[in-house]
């Protein structure tokens, strides 16, 4: 037996949920499922985003971010006033968007692990259930079984690691390490209430560096970050660029959204804001089955800002950077928007 349904959303995060959403309240029966037993949980996230979608935020906001100090090499911090934001707590954000999901009417099933997508749509579960919706959405992060599913694939990832360190003082910065020791990537210290998120990533070729460049950034911090370390993360982000959003597997739509569809900025790695966009454009798609408008719109609010970064980062993976090539390529500083 198959089981049926007209919209079948891989990934619970926040591309999946408001894409399930959507489709829910467009009178869909939606099936939405995550391989992870609870939402958000591990969170695989530096947790930070811009005060623009403080509506989404109800209950997740564990603290307001002010501003932004940018370190460049070992000059003085380069600091931004006016960066507002927020801090998140990821597995509160990501459950509350599912409960909306769930409201609407979608099916959300956790532990469940996609084992192969079909040619023709057929979705194999590793329980061994098997289902096939008219559209699939695929929400499903960096490494999309859904995008390589349509030969959509994110060719261009970064590499993370981050741990979770006891704060000495209050902190309302976003702090950024940018260095030509950290290739293809940079240093982050985003405070969050009592604690800090401190992290680094680098393009995969330097992954076996990532440990010790974390370190180095922990014990350069250490009048401000406790030793303790309260929580190991990581994972990839994608830094290539917007995929081409859509395809077919015979009578089957497949959407990609968030992470999937290579939405995340190849500067700075932020994807939440973009998820939740494309996941409820997505969903709107998935209703009516309009992919080609779903490209469109998707162009119209990425595109360009994804382009840029992207020149941007070319630029700094073309040689070792110089201070001037690294502030050129971070968004806190004017020659990045020229």
């Amino acid at each position: 037996m198959i089981e049926q349904a007209d919209i079948l959303v891989l990934g619970l995060g926040p591309a999946g949920a408001s894409a399930a959403r959507a489709a829910a309240e467009r009178g869909c029966r939606v099936v939405a499922l995550d391989r992870k037993r609870e939402a958000g949980v591990p969170v695989q996230c530096a947790e930070f985003v811009p005060a623009m979608i403080d509506a989404n935020l109800a209950g997740a906001v564990r603290q307001r971010i002010e501003s932004m100090a940018t370190y460049v090499e070992d000059d003085a911090a380069d600091l931004q006033a006016d960066f507002p934001g927020h801090m998140l707590d990821r597995a509160a954000f990501d459950a509350s968007l599912v409960a909306q999901a769930a409201s609407a009417g979608a099916d959300c099933r956790f532990g469940r692990r996609v084992l192969r997508i079909g040619k023709d749509g057929t979705v194999q579960l590793g329980d061994g259930n098997r289902l096939r919706a008219r559209v699939i959405v695929g929400a499903d992060g960096p490494r999309s079984q859904a995008g390589r599913a349509i030969g959509s694939v994110n060719t261009g990832l970064v590499e993370t690691r981050q741990v979770t360190v006891p704060l000495r003082r209050p902190h309302a910065a976003t702090d950024i390490f940018l260095s030509a020791d950290i290739p293809g990537g940079y240093g982050w210290l985003f405070p969050k209430g009592g604690v800090a998120n401190l992290g680094a990533g680098v393009d995969p070729a330097h992954r076996a560096r990532l440990k010790p460049i974390l370190q180095k950034l922990h014990a350069g911090l250490g009048d401000r970050v406790g030793r303790e370390i309260l929580a190991t993360t990581g994972g990839a982000i994608p830094v290539g660029g917007m995929l081409k959003p859509w395809g077919r597997l015979e009578d089957t739509l497949v959407l990609l959204a968030g992470d999937a569809a290579g939405l995340a900025n190849p500067v700075t790695g932020a994807g939440i804001a973009s998820a939740v966009q494309s996941g409820r454009l997505a969903g709107e798609a998935a209703a009516n089955g309009a992919a080609p408008a779903y490209q469109e719109e998707l162009e119209d609010l990425f595109q360009a800002a994804l382009a840029r970064a992207l020149r941007r980062r070319r630029e700094l993976m073309e040689k070792v950077p110089t201070r001037a090539a690294l502030r050129r390529g971070w968004i806190a500083y004017p020659e990045y928007w020229q």
